[in-house]
């Protein structure tokens, strides 16, 4: 937890890898004194799977830095990863290339005078079982487990908090027995489809915490009501864990990062206005005179995606729901990681697909960390 006592400098590495156990980069900025390895407290990545639920790439890449980053610590990997958040997302669809960004917290003394600044906060919920995935359990411990992270950020407003990253864990035919061995049932028998389910409940775990919703959401809303979803909230599913890890990202007067974050809402995958006001409220301002000059000041580029479920995008027909041979999530992830990359200038921006309660139908949240001016 956070002692408020004290400020805190956030530092952003972004390493592009060569394949999910590529932990050169890293290494190199450790080895070089860049980057001490005592002050990270959070590592996501993109890696090349498939982004569904045999995606071991996820995997893969979390258990190999855990493993590095414990023998630098001299700890086990398992206690690495009570100590740090992980958060690997599978799929590097079209431009989309593999990437981890590392974030690091030095403390300081006391609040800063400045203005406020780029905040990090982690957390996680207690190990859930089978059948409290998808379900009001996972939405309640989660909005605990973010209220948590929003302390340990040093974050007071719920205005401040620009993106919330929380990786959730999924339903795979194992547990499903093991649930049912128990004379238990859970949300769904299709494994794919759980990871939906998860996604969509940390997302109102998201949206009960940040009180973005008139009333407290709840299972009934869960892939129903599409006009409950958090404006902030990035959910992963994976087969790596049975808890839900989160990262709080912000602005906190207790911070004196280089970095600011901001962050917009997409209402579709090719809502340019969004990207705009995404890169705007980080204080890059892509449409000035020299705007595209500034992107030299860009370190991260954070996005959800997802097919619109209505079959179409501004009255057009698209066909990423029909596509039987590549899941709709890997075409979501290919169109906007595109969009996005070309306003970034690099491949080397965050696209998670299914955005379940996470922006509106079709859309989902954008944020951007910049270094200030």
């Amino acid at each position: 937890m956070y002692d408020m006592s004290t400020s805190q400098a956030v530092d952003v590495f972004r390493i592009p890898m060569s394949g999910p156990a590529d932990i050169s980069g890293l290494s190199r900025l450790i080895s070089e004194g860049a980057l001490d390895p005592r002050t990270i407290v959070a590592v996501m990545g993109k890696t090349e799977g498939n982004g569904c639920v045999n995606d071991f790439t996820r995997e893969y890449a979390s258990t190999t830095l855990a493993a590095f980053l414990g023998t630098k610590l001299e700890l086990s990997p398992a206690e690495v990863e009570q100590r740090i958040a992980f958060v690997m997302s599978g799929g590097t669809e079209g431009v989309l290339s593999p990437h981890i960004t590392v974030f690091a917290r030095a403390r300081g003394s006391g609040a800063t005078a400045g203005p406020k600044r780029l905040a990090i906060g982690i957390s996680a919920t207690r190990e859930f079982l089978p059948e409290e995935i998808g379900r009001e359990t996972q939405i309640s411990e989660t909005a605990k487990a973010v209220e948590a992270a929003m302390i340990d950020a040093a974050i007071e407003d719920i205005a401040d908090v620009h993106f919330v990253q929380i990786k959730c864990p999924l339903l795979t035919a194992e547990r499903i027995q093991a649930a049912r061995r128990r004379g238990k049932n859970v949300c769904t028998d299709d494994t794919y489809a759980s990871m939906g389910y998860s996604r969509g409940a940390s997302a109102l775990g998201v949206a009960a915490a940040l009180r973005e919703t008139t009333s407290a959401p709840s299972a009934e809303a869960l892939l129903s009501d599409w006009s409950t979803y958090s404006a902030v909230a990035s959910t992963s599913a994976g087969i790596e864990l049975m808890r839900n890890v989160v990262i709080v990202m912000g602005n906190s007067a207790y911070s004196t990062s280089r970095y600011t974050i901001g962050h917009a809402v997409m209402k579709d995958a090719i809502d340019v206005e969004a990207v705009l006001a995404a890169f705007g409220s980080a204080g890059l301002n892509l449409m000035s005179s020299n705007g595209f000059a500034a992107r030299d000041r860009l370190v991260g580029v954070f996005a959800k995606a997802e097919a619109s479920p209505s079959g179409e995008v501004r009255g057009a027909r698209h066909t990423m729901l029909d596509d039987s041979d590549i899941n709709s999530t890997r075409h979501a992830r290919a169109a906007v990681g595109g969009l996005l990359a070309g306003f970034a200038g690099t491949g080397l921006v965050y696209v998670s697909g299914g955005a379940e309660h996470q922006g509106p139908p079709g859309g989902g949240p954008i944020a951007v960390i910049a270094r200030a001016a």
